[in-house]
């Protein structure tokens, strides 16, 4: 017979397992390798190999940004003949212990950008003018990217004001596709700018990617691949989030008057000929993460189950659903573990307290659970980047009893839930998931467990 502490014990496993299993080293070995100073690359496995010799060209260079930008710049340099000297920028969440000497290193900020982000976006636009036809660029970009290398398209626009507008997009509720679709028309780096520097040059965009798969190109927004978007899009984000009256004057005076160059240096003919240059791979996506946690829980016993329907909705719309859903499926299969990958969104109040999405998830989930107490149900939701919102943890595990040791401890769910302080509570349970930055950003999982006995009795 199953206990709680067994079914939060499985739940950690599988989130752990998965991260695990995403290692973004292993990723590179599968994609790509070198014969001498060929690169070889494996796009697909219905696709024949790619090769490029390096030594044809004069200059290497590399950009590297994001939360994963660390471990994927040191699997590339790990991995580089000798006899190929890379110069580049790199914009992570830490500076590394060991340096490249060859490489710029910056601290970029997340979930909004500092002075780093804009020095690396600044610095990279510099070093990307220099190349010319002989100089082959390798793009490593993973999620956290948008805050992480930064620079308005509008130069008087101040670091001050861009912050604020990170800020303002990410509490307006507004899902992660369209905030980089906005965040594109703003930047002189995102929605193809970056690539469009360096026309002429050969570049390869490798992702880590932390959106859906069908939406690669909103991968830290698009900063080397074509565009899809149209200012018209953007517009009418800008509208249903009410946003440009919440925007700081000189922003929202930069969107009320886009100018028409805005879409013709993303989408006219030097745009494309820079993309015919241009090539790119993802390295590792949800997908892959998803996948590794289903196989666990198929290793622990359970009858999984995989359900994305709910990516980007509200928190809240997500937990009635996934719950309703876990519900339907439990009566039938006696050890079930029912998966969901993507993300939530969260509208934050004008004070929000120390959480994120994830807990904010669990939490709610954790109201509708104490209805069926005594009986064995679990709910974790965490981040594979190992942060959630404000907090320190990656997420949280809620169960049956979640609300009523809560109240033993004097905390009021419903309140905590209200004004988004969800951590404090979590912390005290001994219920949060804490990982610490992973280097890793492919999105993040929800993993419901069931057990019952084997008369269809609730498991006491």
């Amino acid at each position: 017979m199953s206990t709680l502490d067994e079914l939060h014990a499985a739940a950690e496993d599988i989130f752990h397992h998965a991260l695990n299993a995403s290692d973004i080293g292993k990723s590179f070995d599968r994609h790509l390798h070198f014969e001498g100073t060929t690169l070889v690359r494996h796009p697909s496995a219905a696709l024949k190999p790619i090769s490029t010799d390096l030594k044809n060209f004069k200059k290497v260079l590399v950009i590297a940004f994001g939360k994963a930008a660390l471990p994927m710049l040191d699997s590339l340099l790990e991995r580089l003949p000798k006899k190929i000297h890379v110069h580049g920028v790199c914009s992570a969440p830490e500076l590394p212990r060991k340096r490249n000497w060859r490489i710029r290193y910056f601290t970029g900020g997340h979930p909004l950008p500092n002075k780093h982000s804009f020095e690396a976006a600044e610095t990279a636009l510099k070093l990307l003018k220099s190349a010319r036809k002989d100089t082959f660029i390798f793009f490593l970009i993973s999620g956290g990217g948008s805050a992480m290398f930064e620079l308005p398209r509008d130069r008087s626009i101040t670091l001050e004001d861009t912050i604020a507008f990170h800020e303002t997009l990410v509490a307006s509720g507004a899902t992660i596709t369209e905030i980089n679709t906005v965040r594109k028309y703003f930047s002189a780096v995102k929605g193809g700018r970056l690539a469009l520097t360096a026309p002429e040059a050969e570049k390869l965009t490798l992702l880590v990617a932390d959106v859906p798969m069908k939406d690669l190109g909103a991968v830290a927004s698009s900063p080397t691949l074509p565009d899809q978007s149209t200012p018209e899009q953007c517009r009418n984000i800008l509208e249903r989030y009410n946003l440009l009256e919440k925007l700081p004057p000189a922003v929202r005076a930069y969107f009320e008057s886009l100018p028409p160059e805005v879409t013709a240096e993303i989408h006219g003919p030097v745009a494309s000929e820079s993309f015919r240059h241009t090539q790119f791979d993802t390295l590792l996506s949800n997908y892959d993460f998803v996948t590794a946690a289903r196989d666990r829980a198929h290793e622990l016993g359970f009858r999984v189950m995989i359900d994305n329907t709910c990516d980007d909705w509200d928190y809240a719309d997500a937990a009635r659903y996934l719950l309703r859903r876990f519900h339907e499926l439990r009566a039938e299969h006696p050890r079930l573990c029912l998966l969901s990958s993507g993300e939530v969104t969260v509208q934050l109040g004008p004070t929000p307290g120390c959480g994120g999405r994830n807990q904010q998830f669990a939490l709610a989930t954790a109201l509708d659970l104490a209805k069926h107490e005594g009986q064995l149900m679990a709910v974790l939701s965490a981040g594979s980047d190992g942060i959630d919102g404000n907090s320190p943890a990656a997420g949280a595990i809620a169960d049956t009893t979640t609300v009523s040791r809560a109240r033993g401890y004097h905390f009021d769910p419903e309140d905590n839930l209200r004004r988004f302080d969800t951590c404090p509570l979590f912390t005290a349970l001994g219920d949060t998931i804490i990982t610490g930055p992973t280097g890793n950003n492919l999105r993040d999982l929800r993993i419901l467990l069931a057990v019952r006995d084997n008369n269809n009795q609730p498991a006491s």
